[in-house]
């Protein structure tokens, strides 16, 4: 979801699993020369590089059969691929079950990577379904591991919403394991609460996809996501694939023969806001006295009425306020204190 200039490298072990964060560590040690330099490995021991030159057709087999080869026909899509790795293999896989697709961010030059379009972006598909009367919008990231969904008014639809419908639907199949739900600490409040009234329970973990899947490997879950479009489909994938993704929950809206709107309206949200505050330096947040009084403060004003979250970027230099209260105007309140200690206390 970068733009361009943070290009990088996602490297997978055996198991198909994303590397562990201690791993990557120490492989990124060694890359810059922080360690010691490694006994070299006799020729017999180093791995072989192997191309598969078949990749994109298996994948497209693959992506199909995890939806039974549900047909799209009669369906008017719009997909946005970001510019990035599904702009290509996205509408075809679309077309090729029956789809009337229509298209952007198809053409990347290597710098327009998730620059003004994709999942970062859609409200750019969204004014493509009301130009062209579509029945929903698809946005994928630059990597095309997140998804997120328009629906045919043009209307985003958050993550959450997508979330619980999705872990409705599987409770209904009988394939949502020990009926729960994973989810991470940004995900609002009226989730759990829409969850809880269909007998679902609801596992939060800290930030990142990678911080889901294992959840969901360790307790023997099913599915989880985050509010930001990752999706993670445990008996299909390893990881998010916002294709896949996106063709499960276009085949329960056949199955229920509804509507990403009826679909979607399974919760309601909190007010909420989320602020993201550039910052120079990243001091302990246990270390900032005036936010961290404040933070007591709005605990003990919201009780069980709403929450706030404070974080920096894992990626950026950005300190993010996330603040949720069944009154807007609350919201409103503690975002704008927050802020100003934060200017106050980091710059």
């Amino acid at each position: 979801h970068n733009p361009y200039e943070d290009n990088g490298l996602k490297i997978f072990g055996p198991d198909g699993y994303k590397l562990s964060d201690e791993l990557e560590a120490i492989i990124e040690r060694h890359i810059l020369g922080d360690e010691p330099e490694a006994s070299p490995l006799p020729p017999a021991q180093i791995g072989k590089a192997k191309r598969i030159d078949d990749a994109r057709g298996r994948y497209i087999e693959f992506a199909k059969h995890t939806a039974d080869n549900i047909s799209l026909h009669g369906m008017k899509i719009v997909l946005d691929c970001g510019n990035g790795a599904a702009y290509s293999i996205a509408p075809l896989i679309f077309q090729e079950l029956g789809a009337e697709v229509i298209t952007a961010g198809v053409d990347p030059d290597g710098l327009n990577i998730n620059d003004g379009c994709g999942a970062l972006y859609p409200e750019t598909a969204g004014d493509l379904v009301r130009l062209h009367n579509a029945d929903l919008g698809v946005s994928f990231d630059g990597d095309a591991d997140r998804v997120i969904f328009t629906d045919a008014n043009g209307q985003v639809v958050t993550g959450d919403r997508v979330l619980a419908l999705c872990a409705i639907g599987l409770k209904e199949q009988g394939r949502l394991k020990k009926d729960t739900l994973v989810a991470t600490v940004m995900s609002n409040l009226g989730l759990i609460e829409a969850m809880k009234k269909q007998g679902i329970k609801v596992e939060t973990t800290a930030v990142g996809d990678r911080n889901v899947i294992e959840c969901i490997r360790r307790n023997g879950y099913s599915f989880g996501g985050e509010n930001s479009g990752h999706l993670i489909f445990a008996d299909h994938s390893t990881t998010g694939d916002g294709i896949m993704s996106a063709l499960q929950i276009i085949r329960l809206m056949k199955e229920r023969k509804a509507t990403m709107a009826q679909l979607s309206s399974v919760m309601t949200e909190y007010p909420t806001q989320l602020v993201n505050l550039p910052t120079k330096a990243k001091p302990a947040i246990g270390s900032l006295r005036k936010l961290n009084a404040l933070m007591d403060e709005a605990t003990g004003d919201f009780g069980d009425q709403g929450r706030h979250l404070i974080r920096y970027s894992g990626t950026e230099n950005k300190i993010r306020v996330l603040v949720e209260h069944r009154d807007a105007e609350q919201v409103e309140r503690w975002v704008s204190r927050f802020t100003d200690a934060i200017k106050e206390e980091i710059g």
